[in-house]
């Protein structure tokens, strides 16, 4: 397999912005290696952010629309990043932006698009990467287990903590992942009372405390008791633990905010123990995504396990879901399977993702 350049774009579920990673990738001795040569990350302004967070309840001609226009919308920031970039890019892989994840009734989403994108960056793209695994019985997500196990595979546990917090580990030779718990998007939702656009460094969670009774309502929602694979949307949020917080709107904010982030941690810490049998001590969990940079919630999580906690090189911290579906864009073109059923439950392994463009 030949090395490539890959552009990964991400756009996560807290609606911070997109990410786009330029990463050189190949299959060189037996394993899978990869550079970030460079990255960036392209904050929404207001219109996108409302359009794409109320899409969800527009009508069809607002989804087909957004969708095209998204794919348009993309194609003008690859085109701002390849003007400033002086790395070739051979093929785009682009997440899309989820609008809908309902597994259960077959449905997952994402606008953005491929052939659109294909088409205006005159770029090979490879799009939609859920849906196949949807079809098959499958939660869709997460996705990332593929990459970790071949990219990160020296570390027992990978976490990362965007708009919510996922988890992968290898058990018996397949690869186990599922999403623990809503995180960036409660954190952030805090934020905006007090026109932040997030709890940077964990500094308004710091000066909190925990209120134990918000924090068991918080911990005991059914979500947390379900075993296997599983995965998480933002309806599933506003259904079950919005309305929770929201009676507590008497409390301080920093005493939600703290308390918020002692349930992501704790909830965090059963899944690390219970994956290790309960003995997580020496152990190593490697974290990237935005949470990551919070102090507050690193050291709550670091109460709640005995693991090791590995936070790596900013780059990979930032970039790593876009570096993943770099990876699973890589993998697409050479026809390897990208999906992993043990993660998201399907009934098999997929090669999974459509190609627009020419290849």
């Amino acid at each position: 397999m030949e090395k490539l350049n890959i552009l990964g774009i991400m756009s996560g579920s807290s609606m911070d912005g997109v990410d786009l990673a330029l990463c050189e990738i190949e299959y060189k001795d037996d394993r899978y290696e990869y550079r970030i040569l460079e990255g960036k990350t392209y904050e929404y302004d207001d219109k996108w952010r409302l359009r794409l967070s109320k899409l969800r309840t527009q009508n069809a001609m607002a989804y087909a629309k957004t969708d095209v226009f998204y794919g348009h919308y993309l194609a003008s920031l690859v085109a701002d990043f390849k003007a400033n970039s002086a790395h070739q890019i051979d093929a785009i892989a682009s997440h899309g932006h989820t609008i809908f994840h309902n597994p259960e009734q077959k449905l997952t989403a994402q606008v953005g698009d491929g052939s659109t994108l294909a088409a205006i960056t005159e770029l090979p793209v490879i799009s939609d990467f859920r849906r196949g695994d949807v079809a098959i019985g499958g939660e869709g997500a997460p996705l990332v287990g593929i990459g970790d196990e071949h990219l990160f595979g020296e570390f027992d546990f990978c976490l990362n903590l965007g708009g919510f917090a996922n988890i992968s580990t290898n058990m018996d030779g397949n690869r186990l992942a599922f999403d623990v718990a809503a995180c960036n998007i409660l954190t952030n939702r805090l934020a905006r009372d007090l026109e932040l656009s997030f709890d940077e460094g964990g500094e308004i969670a710091s000066k909190g405390k925990v209120d134990y009774d918000l924090l068991n309502e918080l911990n005991n929602v059914p979500y947390f008791s379900i075993e296997g694979p599983k995965s998480l949307n933002r309806d599933w949020i506003s259904r079950e633990l919005w309305p929770i917080v929201k009676e507590y709107r008497d409390l301080p904010l920093e005493d939600r905010m703290k308390t918020i982030v002692d349930h992501i941690a704790f909830q965090i810490g059963k899944a690390v123990e219970k994956l290790s049998n309960g003995n997580s001590d020496g152990k190593r969990l490697f974290i990237t995504g935005g949470g990551a940079f919070n102090n507050t919630l690193i050291e709550h999580i670091k109460s709640h396990t005995e693991a090791e906690v590995v936070i790596p090189e900013e780059d990979v911290v930032d970039y790593k879901e876009a570096l993943v579906f770099a990876f699973l864009g890589y993998l697409r073109i050479n026809n390897i399977e990208n999906t992993a059923a043990a993660s998201t439950g399907a009934s098999r392994n997929l090669v999974s993702g459509a190609l627009s463009g020419k290849f």
